[in-house]
């Protein structure tokens, strides 16, 4: 039985297929596939992935943080990551969090090929810092942030979320050959935050969720897709078609705009890279041409994992004594590739144009 609006019965997936496979929703899945295809092809031209992961990540947590209003800054996010300071802010603890967050819920894709209600569980914990776990109380409703009114009160029951969480997990894991996984996707986004397990966190959890789901999907490789930053642009349009799912099934609207996000953040997405490949060969032609008795290719490929490096990083990434990790930071300052910058005692060496990259 279906309740009076604000509050609606949540229906188990899967939604009829003929919501989900309108003339519209297959044209702009084809192009959402394309680009996705191209960002992985260009991905791989990277030869340390490591350094596509750390680089990216921290811009995915920022952005998706964001859509939260918490709010910070891209050096101030690498400073937290790169010395130990009582002078962090909240905010960018938190991005941070999200960051660890992903990159275990990558682990758990990498090494298991699935992930169960309790994985998705210590993902939100973990991002959360906190262990309050399955909403267990009533209570909880989405609000207009503008004019303070209910627009969805999702499952109250404890009982009620964890049922639906056990659906939502089969059709994860579940590989549908007859259904595109990019279009599963964006029902599956729909689905957890209607749900909306969690006090706290439901929204950066779900979108950890999709990135691990086109990893699963061997859609992409590692997580670096850009989704954040779309929905930032366009959040009226985002929380608009989503509750329209809950109002009157409109499935159409919801999953058009998760597969445009997907075209435009990959194309986005893969111009960055591009850049940021030019960049690493332009920065290891430049250290071999003027600091040749300091070069080491895996010397330049860890200013693109740690933009923001110290000594501590090239003598455990090098293995070689703090006074050569010094020395090998100050010459590469010194033909223009870093930039030093003091914070209390430590010296952090900054990898500018990547930052200027990243941060475009």
């Amino acid at each position: 039985m279906r309740h009076q609006a604000p509050h609606f019965f949540l229906e188990k997936l899967p939604p009829k297929r003929e919501k989900l496979e309108t003339i519209k929703i297959l044209k702009q899945e084809s192009k959402a596939a394309a680009a996705l295809a191209e960002l992985k092809g260009i991905a791989k031209t990277i030869p340390n992935q490591s350094m596509l992961i750390n680089a990216v990540v921290l811009r995915e947590a920022k952005d998706s943080s964001e859509i939260e209003n918490i709010i910070t800054t891209q050096d101030e996010l690498y400073k937290a990551l790169s010395i130990k300071s009582p002078n962090i802010s909240p905010q960018a603890k938190e991005v941070v969090n999200y960051r660890k967050a992903l990159f275990l819920g990558y682990d758990m894709i990498k090494k298991q090929g699935y992930l169960r209600v309790n994985d998705i569980i210590k993902i939100q914990q973990e991002l959360e810092a906190n262990r309050a776990g399955i909403r267990a109380f009533p209570g909880t409703a989405l609000k207009n942030e503008r004019t303070g009114e209910t627009v969805y009160t999702p499952p109250q029951s404890k009982d009620e979320i964890l049922d639906l969480l056990d659906n939502f997990i089969q059709h994860f894991n579940m590989n549908d050959e007859d259904l595109s996984p990019l279009i599963n996707m964006a029902v599956l986004h729909a689905q957890f935050e209607s749900i909306h397990p969690f006090y706290d966190g439901n929204g950066r959890t779900g979108r950890i969720l999709n990135l691990l789901y086109l990893i699963l999907n061997q859609l992409m490789d590692v997580p670096i897709l850009y989704l954040s930053s779309y929905i930032i642009e366009y959040k009226p349009d985002y929380y608009r078609t989503l509750n329209n799912i809950n109002k009157s099934q409109d499935w159409e609207g919801f999953v058009l705009f998760l597969l445009k996000t997907v075209e435009m953040t990959a194309k986005k997405t893969t111009e960055r890279i591009e850049l940021i490949r030019i960049l690493l060969e332009e920065s290891i032609n430049k250290a071999q041409n003027e600091a040749s008795k300091i070069y080491r290719k895996e010397l330049i490929e860890l200013l693109f994992e740690q933009p923001y490096c110290k000594i501590e990083f090239v003598v455990d990434h090098l293995g070689v004594e703090r006074k050569a990790a010094s020395r090998y930071l100050q010459e590469l300052e010194s033909i223009g590739l870093l930039k030093s910058l003091k914070i209390g005692r430590e010296n952090l060496y900054i990898n500018h144009k990547l930052m200027d990259i990243l941060k475009a």
